[in-house]
Protein backbone atom coordinates (compact mmCIF):
# COMPACT_ATOMS: atom_id res chain seq x y z
CA UNK A 1 0.00 0.00 0.00
CA UNK A 2 1.62 3.27 -1.04
CA UNK A 3 1.83 5.98 1.57
CA UNK A 4 -0.71 8.72 1.06
CA UNK A 5 0.21 12.20 -0.15
CA UNK A 6 -1.23 15.68 0.04
CA UNK A 7 -2.86 16.31 -3.31
CA UNK A 8 -0.69 19.20 -4.42
CA UNK A 9 -1.60 18.74 -8.03
CA UNK A 10 -1.83 21.70 -10.40
CA UNK A 11 1.81 22.71 -9.86
CA UNK A 12 2.89 24.34 -13.11
CA UNK A 13 6.06 24.98 -14.99
CA UNK A 14 6.61 28.74 -14.76
CA UNK A 15 9.49 29.44 -17.08
CA UNK A 16 7.67 32.44 -18.50
CA UNK A 17 5.23 34.27 -16.27
CA UNK A 18 4.16 37.88 -16.43
CA UNK A 19 4.68 40.17 -13.45
CA UNK A 20 1.24 41.58 -14.18
CA UNK A 21 -1.29 40.23 -11.70
CA UNK A 22 -4.03 40.79 -14.27
CA UNK A 23 -2.28 38.45 -16.67
CA UNK A 24 -4.25 35.32 -17.63
CA UNK A 25 -1.36 33.29 -16.22
CA UNK A 26 -2.60 34.09 -12.74
CA UNK A 27 -5.91 32.43 -13.49
CA UNK A 28 -4.96 29.32 -15.43
CA UNK A 29 -3.37 25.95 -14.81
CA UNK A 30 -0.40 25.56 -17.18
CA UNK A 31 1.58 22.33 -17.57
CA UNK A 32 0.66 20.01 -14.71
CA UNK A 33 2.78 17.44 -12.95
CA UNK A 34 1.55 14.34 -11.18
CA UNK A 35 1.29 14.45 -7.37
CA UNK A 36 3.72 12.35 -5.34
CA UNK A 37 2.44 9.12 -3.82
CA UNK A 38 4.18 9.58 -0.48
CA UNK A 39 3.09 10.79 2.93
CA UNK A 40 4.33 14.36 3.16
CA UNK A 41 6.84 15.62 5.72
CA UNK A 42 7.21 19.40 5.80
CA UNK A 43 9.97 21.23 7.68
CA UNK A 44 8.55 23.89 9.99
CA UNK A 45 10.40 27.16 9.26
CA UNK A 46 13.10 25.03 7.67
CA UNK A 47 14.67 22.70 10.23
CA UNK A 48 12.22 23.66 12.96
CA UNK A 49 11.14 26.67 14.95
CA UNK A 50 13.38 28.18 17.64
CA UNK A 51 12.15 27.78 21.21
CA UNK A 52 14.64 29.99 23.01
CA UNK A 53 13.20 29.09 26.41
CA UNK A 54 13.56 25.36 25.77
CA UNK A 55 16.18 23.16 27.42
CA UNK A 56 16.22 20.99 24.27
CA UNK A 57 19.23 22.05 22.18
CA UNK A 58 17.50 20.78 19.01
CA UNK A 59 15.07 23.70 19.29
CA UNK A 60 17.96 26.18 19.24
CA UNK A 61 20.18 24.55 16.66
CA UNK A 62 19.74 26.62 13.46
CA UNK A 63 18.11 30.02 13.04
CA UNK A 64 14.53 29.46 11.94
CA UNK A 65 13.22 30.97 8.69
CA UNK A 66 16.73 31.46 7.34
CA UNK A 67 18.56 30.45 4.17
CA UNK A 68 20.82 28.31 6.36
CA UNK A 69 17.84 26.46 7.85
CA UNK A 70 16.15 25.96 4.49
CA UNK A 71 19.23 24.46 2.88
CA UNK A 72 19.97 22.33 5.94
CA UNK A 73 16.42 20.97 5.68
CA UNK A 74 17.18 19.91 2.12
CA UNK A 75 19.57 17.26 3.44
CA UNK A 76 16.61 15.28 4.70
CA UNK A 77 13.78 13.56 2.87
CA UNK A 78 11.40 16.52 3.05
CA UNK A 79 8.78 17.33 0.46
CA UNK A 80 8.36 20.98 1.43
CA UNK A 81 9.64 23.57 3.84
CA UNK A 82 7.15 25.91 5.49
CA UNK A 83 7.97 29.56 6.12
CA UNK A 84 6.25 32.83 7.01
CA UNK A 85 6.05 35.82 4.69
CA UNK A 86 5.26 39.42 5.65
CA UNK A 87 5.55 42.61 3.61
CA UNK A 88 7.67 45.57 4.71
CA UNK A 89 6.54 49.17 4.64
CA UNK A 90 8.35 49.68 1.34
CA UNK A 91 6.77 46.59 -0.24
CA UNK A 92 9.38 43.85 0.05
CA UNK A 93 8.26 40.33 1.03
CA UNK A 94 10.46 39.17 3.91
CA UNK A 95 10.70 35.94 5.90
CA UNK A 96 9.82 36.35 9.58
CA UNK A 97 7.28 34.69 11.86
CA UNK A 98 6.57 37.12 14.70
CA UNK A 99 4.44 40.22 14.31
CA UNK A 100 6.92 42.26 16.35
CA UNK A 101 10.70 42.38 16.33
CA UNK A 102 12.77 43.25 19.42
CA UNK A 103 16.20 44.70 20.07
CA UNK A 104 18.02 46.26 22.99
CA UNK A 105 19.56 49.73 23.21
CA UNK A 106 21.41 50.82 26.37
CA UNK A 107 19.63 48.17 28.39
CA UNK A 108 16.16 49.08 27.12
CA UNK A 109 14.12 46.62 25.06
CA UNK A 110 12.72 48.24 21.91
CA UNK A 111 9.74 46.73 20.10
CA UNK A 112 8.64 47.46 16.54
CA UNK A 113 5.99 45.99 14.28
CA UNK A 114 7.68 44.14 11.43
CA UNK A 115 5.38 45.55 8.75
CA UNK A 116 6.17 49.10 9.91
CA UNK A 117 9.84 48.65 8.99
CA UNK A 118 11.40 49.30 5.62
CA UNK A 119 13.62 46.58 4.19
CA UNK A 120 16.95 48.08 5.20
CA UNK A 121 15.84 48.51 8.80
CA UNK A 122 14.49 44.95 8.95
CA UNK A 123 17.75 43.52 7.62
CA UNK A 124 19.75 45.55 10.18
CA UNK A 125 18.70 43.15 12.95
CA UNK A 126 20.88 40.17 13.83
CA UNK A 127 23.92 38.88 11.90
CA UNK A 128 24.91 40.93 8.88
CA UNK A 129 26.04 39.89 5.43
CA UNK A 130 29.06 42.20 5.51
CA UNK A 131 31.77 40.69 7.75
CA UNK A 132 32.72 44.01 9.39
CA UNK A 133 29.18 45.19 9.99
CA UNK A 134 27.47 44.68 13.36
CA UNK A 135 23.70 44.32 13.42
CA UNK A 136 21.26 45.24 16.12
CA UNK A 137 21.00 42.52 18.79
CA UNK A 138 17.90 40.43 18.14
CA UNK A 139 15.50 39.42 20.92
CA UNK A 140 12.26 37.45 20.97
CA UNK A 141 9.15 37.64 23.15
CA UNK A 142 7.43 34.40 24.13
CA UNK A 143 3.69 33.95 24.44
CA UNK A 144 3.92 34.25 28.22
CA UNK A 145 5.65 37.64 27.91
CA UNK A 146 9.25 36.64 28.64
CA UNK A 147 11.97 38.12 26.44
CA UNK A 148 15.06 36.16 25.38
CA UNK A 149 18.07 37.09 23.34
CA UNK A 150 17.78 35.17 20.07
CA UNK A 151 20.81 32.90 20.45
CA UNK A 152 21.14 29.71 18.41
CA UNK A 153 24.02 27.36 17.69
CA UNK A 154 24.13 28.26 13.98
CA UNK A 155 22.96 31.79 13.30
CA UNK A 156 22.16 33.44 9.97
CA UNK A 157 21.03 36.80 8.67
CA UNK A 158 17.40 37.71 8.03
CA UNK A 159 16.28 37.28 4.44
CA UNK A 160 13.79 38.19 1.75
CA UNK A 161 11.45 35.96 -0.25
CA UNK A 162 13.44 36.71 -3.39
CA UNK A 163 16.62 35.43 -1.73
CA UNK A 164 14.88 32.24 -0.68
CA UNK A 165 13.84 31.49 -4.24
CA UNK A 166 17.33 32.21 -5.53
CA UNK A 167 19.40 30.47 -2.84
CA UNK A 168 17.37 27.38 -1.88
CA UNK A 169 17.64 24.27 -4.06
CA UNK A 170 14.90 24.19 -6.70
CA UNK A 171 13.98 20.61 -5.82
CA UNK A 172 12.65 21.78 -2.44
CA UNK A 173 8.96 22.65 -2.39
CA UNK A 174 7.69 25.76 -0.58
CA UNK A 175 4.70 26.05 1.74
CA UNK A 176 4.40 29.84 1.83
CA UNK A 177 2.35 31.07 4.78
CA UNK A 178 0.93 34.57 4.43
CA UNK A 179 1.38 36.00 7.91
CA UNK A 180 -1.16 38.46 9.31
CA UNK A 181 -1.71 39.69 12.87
CA UNK A 182 -4.69 38.07 14.63
CA UNK A 183 -5.27 41.29 16.56
CA UNK A 184 -5.59 43.54 13.52
CA UNK A 185 -8.78 44.01 11.48
CA UNK A 186 -7.58 44.29 7.90
CA UNK A 187 -9.30 46.15 5.11
CA UNK A 188 -9.68 44.12 1.94
CA UNK A 189 -7.50 46.56 0.00
CA UNK A 190 -4.66 46.07 2.50
CA UNK A 191 -4.88 42.29 2.22
CA UNK A 192 -4.99 42.45 -1.57
CA UNK A 193 -1.97 44.72 -1.69
CA UNK A 194 0.16 42.48 0.56
CA UNK A 195 -0.86 39.36 -1.36
CA UNK A 196 -0.10 40.96 -4.72
CA UNK A 197 3.37 42.02 -3.57
CA UNK A 198 4.15 38.43 -2.59
CA UNK A 199 2.63 36.92 -5.73
CA UNK A 200 4.76 39.09 -7.98
CA UNK A 201 7.90 37.64 -6.44
CA UNK A 202 6.53 34.10 -6.53
CA UNK A 203 5.61 34.24 -10.19
CA UNK A 204 8.88 35.91 -11.13
CA UNK A 205 11.12 33.29 -9.50
CA UNK A 206 9.08 30.11 -9.01
CA UNK A 207 9.86 28.39 -12.33
CA UNK A 208 9.12 24.67 -11.80
CA UNK A 209 9.24 24.70 -8.00
CA UNK A 210 6.33 23.02 -6.19
CA UNK A 211 4.46 25.57 -4.07
CA UNK A 212 1.32 25.87 -2.02
CA UNK A 213 0.00 28.80 -0.02
CA UNK A 214 -1.59 28.91 3.43
CA UNK A 215 -2.88 31.44 5.95
CA UNK A 216 -4.76 31.62 9.25
CA UNK A 217 -6.56 34.71 7.93
CA UNK A 218 -9.79 33.42 6.31
CA UNK A 219 -10.33 36.40 4.03
CA UNK A 220 -6.69 36.26 2.93
CA UNK A 221 -7.04 32.65 1.80
CA UNK A 222 -10.11 33.53 -0.27
CA UNK A 223 -8.29 36.47 -1.85
CA UNK A 224 -5.20 34.37 -2.62
CA UNK A 225 -7.46 31.98 -4.49
CA UNK A 226 -9.24 34.86 -6.24
CA UNK A 227 -5.95 36.46 -7.34
CA UNK A 228 -4.41 33.24 -8.73
CA UNK A 229 -5.38 29.70 -9.65
CA UNK A 230 -1.91 28.35 -10.33
CA UNK A 231 -1.02 27.11 -6.85
CA UNK A 232 -3.11 25.33 -4.20
CA UNK A 233 -4.37 27.37 -1.24
CA UNK A 234 -4.85 25.87 2.23
CA UNK A 235 -6.68 27.31 5.23
CA UNK A 236 -4.71 27.15 8.48
CA UNK A 237 -6.71 26.50 11.65
CA UNK A 238 -6.15 25.34 15.18
CA UNK A 239 -9.53 23.64 14.89
CA UNK A 240 -11.04 25.04 18.07
CA UNK A 241 -8.06 24.97 20.45
CA UNK A 242 -8.62 28.72 20.79
CA UNK A 243 -11.80 30.74 20.27
CA UNK A 244 -11.96 33.66 17.85
CA UNK A 245 -14.62 36.23 17.09
CA UNK A 246 -14.41 35.04 13.48
CA UNK A 247 -16.29 31.75 13.78
CA UNK A 248 -14.67 30.42 10.60
CA UNK A 249 -11.57 29.80 12.70
CA UNK A 250 -13.23 27.87 15.52
CA UNK A 251 -13.63 24.31 14.21
CA UNK A 252 -12.63 21.91 11.46
CA UNK A 253 -16.23 21.88 10.24
CA UNK A 254 -16.09 25.65 9.79
CA UNK A 255 -12.75 25.25 8.02
CA UNK A 256 -14.33 22.74 5.64
CA UNK A 257 -17.19 25.12 4.91
CA UNK A 258 -14.75 27.93 4.12
CA UNK A 259 -12.69 25.73 1.81
CA UNK A 260 -15.70 24.42 -0.09
CA UNK A 261 -17.32 27.84 -0.43
CA UNK A 262 -14.09 29.52 -1.52
CA UNK A 263 -12.66 26.84 -3.78
CA UNK A 264 -9.66 26.18 -1.54
CA UNK A 265 -7.65 22.98 -1.80
CA UNK A 266 -7.31 21.85 1.78
CA UNK A 267 -6.83 22.43 5.49
CA UNK A 268 -3.72 22.66 7.66
CA UNK A 269 -4.95 21.87 11.17
CA UNK A 270 -3.40 21.76 14.62
CA UNK A 271 -2.94 18.04 15.25
CA UNK A 272 -4.92 17.93 18.51
CA UNK A 273 -8.09 18.99 16.69
CA UNK A 274 -7.72 16.02 14.35
CA UNK A 275 -6.99 13.50 17.09
CA UNK A 276 -9.91 14.71 19.21
CA UNK A 277 -12.24 14.11 16.27
CA UNK A 278 -10.70 11.57 13.86
CA UNK A 279 -14.04 11.05 12.12
CA UNK A 280 -13.61 14.44 10.49
CA UNK A 281 -10.82 13.02 8.33
CA UNK A 282 -13.28 10.99 6.26
CA UNK A 283 -15.58 14.01 5.81
CA UNK A 284 -12.66 16.16 4.68
CA UNK A 285 -11.39 13.56 2.22
CA UNK A 286 -14.92 12.88 0.90
CA UNK A 287 -15.12 16.61 0.19
CA UNK A 288 -12.05 16.26 -2.04
CA UNK A 289 -9.96 18.37 0.33
CA UNK A 290 -6.44 17.59 1.50
CA UNK A 291 -5.50 17.58 5.17
CA UNK A 292 -2.13 18.40 6.73
CA UNK A 293 -1.41 18.76 10.44
CA UNK A 294 0.95 20.95 12.45
CA UNK A 295 1.88 21.29 16.11
CA UNK A 296 4.58 20.27 18.54
CA UNK A 297 3.01 16.85 19.03
CA UNK A 298 4.05 16.08 15.46
CA UNK A 299 7.61 15.82 16.76
CA UNK A 300 6.64 12.42 18.20
CA UNK A 301 6.64 9.45 15.84
CA UNK A 302 3.88 7.90 17.96
CA UNK A 303 1.65 10.78 16.91
CA UNK A 304 2.66 10.89 13.26
CA UNK A 305 2.13 7.20 12.53
CA UNK A 306 -1.59 7.01 13.46
CA UNK A 307 -2.23 10.09 11.33
CA UNK A 308 -0.78 8.29 8.32
CA UNK A 309 -3.00 5.29 9.05
CA UNK A 310 -6.09 7.46 9.43
CA UNK A 311 -5.55 9.20 6.10
CA UNK A 312 -3.94 12.53 7.01
CA UNK A 313 -1.90 13.63 3.98
CA UNK A 314 1.15 15.06 5.70
CA UNK A 315 2.70 16.62 8.78
CA UNK A 316 4.60 19.84 9.51
CA UNK A 317 7.40 19.08 11.98
CA UNK A 318 10.28 20.71 13.84
CA UNK A 319 12.45 17.62 14.39
CA UNK A 320 12.92 16.96 10.71
CA UNK A 321 15.71 14.42 11.03
CA UNK A 322 13.86 12.26 13.55
CA UNK A 323 10.50 12.35 11.80
CA UNK A 324 11.80 11.81 8.26
CA UNK A 325 13.67 8.75 9.53
CA UNK A 326 10.54 7.52 11.28
CA UNK A 327 8.35 7.97 8.22
CA UNK A 328 10.88 6.06 6.14
CA UNK A 329 10.30 3.09 8.47
CA UNK A 330 6.51 3.31 8.43
CA UNK A 331 6.05 1.43 5.14
CA UNK A 332 7.38 -1.80 6.64
CA UNK A 333 5.32 -1.28 9.78
CA UNK A 334 2.16 -0.84 7.75
CA UNK A 335 2.77 -4.13 5.95
CA UNK A 336 3.33 -5.91 9.24
CA UNK A 337 0.04 -4.62 10.59
CA UNK A 338 -1.66 -5.68 7.35
CA UNK A 339 -3.30 -2.37 6.65
CA UNK A 340 -3.85 -2.98 2.94
CA UNK A 341 -5.61 -1.51 -0.01
CA UNK A 342 -8.47 -3.99 0.35
CA UNK A 343 -9.66 -2.10 3.44
CA UNK A 344 -10.22 1.02 1.36
CA UNK A 345 -12.02 -0.98 -1.33
CA UNK A 346 -14.57 -2.21 1.23
CA UNK A 347 -15.80 1.40 1.62
CA UNK A 348 -15.51 1.32 5.40
CA UNK A 349 -14.42 4.18 7.62
CA UNK A 350 -10.76 5.14 7.43
CA UNK A 351 -9.13 2.58 9.70
CA UNK A 352 -6.35 2.87 12.20
CA UNK A 353 -4.84 0.14 14.32
CA UNK A 354 -6.56 0.07 17.71
CA UNK A 355 -3.18 -0.76 19.22
CA UNK A 356 -1.68 2.36 17.68
CA UNK A 357 -4.49 4.59 18.94
CA UNK A 358 -4.27 3.03 22.39
CA UNK A 359 -0.53 3.69 22.51
CA UNK A 360 -1.13 7.23 21.30
CA UNK A 361 -3.45 8.01 24.17
CA UNK A 362 -0.97 6.54 26.65
CA UNK A 363 1.96 8.67 25.52
CA UNK A 364 -0.07 11.88 25.42
CA UNK A 365 -2.19 12.15 28.60
CA UNK A 366 -5.05 14.59 28.22
CA UNK A 367 -4.56 14.88 24.46
CA UNK A 368 -8.29 14.90 23.75
CA UNK A 369 -8.84 17.87 26.05
CA UNK A 370 -9.00 21.36 24.49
Amino acid sequence: MPLKAVHVKNVPNLDQVSDDLNSPTFNTYPHLVQPAEDFMVIGHRGTGMNLLQSSDPRMKSIKENSILAFNAAGKFNLDFIEFDVQVTKDDYPIIFHDNFIFTEDKGVIIEKRVTDLNLDEFLSYGPQREPNKVGKPLFRKTKDGRIFEWKVEKDDHLCTLEEVFQKVNHSMGFNIEFKFDDNVVYKEDDLVHAIQVVLRVVFKYAKERSIFFSSFQPDATLLIRKLQNTYPVFFLTNGGSETYTDTRRNSLDEAMNLCLAGGLNGIVSEVRAILRNPGVIRRIKDSNLSLISYGQLNNMREVVYPQLLMGVDGVIVDLVEEITEAVADFGETIEKEKVGEEEEEEGDEIKCSQCQLSNLMKVIPGLVQP
